[in-house]
């Protein structure tokens, strides 16, 4: 876990968490920004899956920083992060095999 400069005078420390929040929005704005980008950019129809996809990682990425940031799990030890990362793997592959199975309804025929 990391610890502050207690060398740091009250307002350095404050500017320094100042500082710190900016970069995450900023990160957190660039991501989205791409998003937007790739949003509006891409025609609907030819690459539908694709954006899709894209749309999924960046959220992903966006959540992951999030947590690793304002949840301060980024100095945290592996095995507390594990215990985070690891529910949340599975509950998105429960996810996607109830819509692939889902799907599967409409493709039968009677």
């Amino acid at each position: 876990m990391a610890h502050e400069d207690s060398s740091l005078s009250p307002q350095e420390r404050h500017a320094a968490h100042v500082k710190k929040i900016w970069k995450v929005a900023g990160i957190l704005a660039i991501a989205t920004i791409i998003e937007f980008v790739f949003a509006f950019t891409l025609p609907i129809e030819d690459f539908k899956f694709l954006r899709i996809w894209i749309f999924i990682l960046l959220t992903i990425v966006k959540a992951f920083y999030i947590v690793a940031e304002f949840m301060h799990l980024k100095g945290e030890v592996k095995s507390l992060m594990w215990s985070v990362l690891l529910p949340m793997i599975f509950i998105v592959w429960l996810l996607v095999a109830m819509l692939v199975e889902g799907a599967t309804i409409f493709d039968i025929r009677f």
